[in-house]
């Protein structure tokens, strides 16, 4: 699976690589070079950082779902105890 992202989205990254490189790297990276680096990264990184977030977004569905009977539960064969309510407030 290729991890994609929009064109905005690259261009920004490769930019912010482009600063990377110029801050804290001896020698500066074009725009060439850094939209292969991205490229890899994406490629050989990316789906493990894809796969985590699934692993995380189904541990916390899974979570919800085990707690959906509390919040939608509603107790059976009130009729009555709602009728005998009323007849004690009278």
């Amino acid at each position: 699976m290729t991890i994609e992202i929009s064109k905005e989205a690259r261009q920004l990254a490769i930019a912010s690589i482009q600063r990377y490189f110029q801050e804290n790297m001896e020698e500066p990276i074009g725009n060439i070079g850094a939209g292969a680096l991205l490229g890899f990264f994406l490629e050989e990184v990316g789906p493990l950082v894809y796969n985590r977030a699934v692993a995380e977004v189904q541990e916390r569905l899974q979570q919800r779902i085990a707690e959906v009977d509390l919040e939608v539960h509603e107790d059976e064969f009130q009729y009555w105890r709602k009728f005998d309510k009323q007849k004690k407030g009278r």
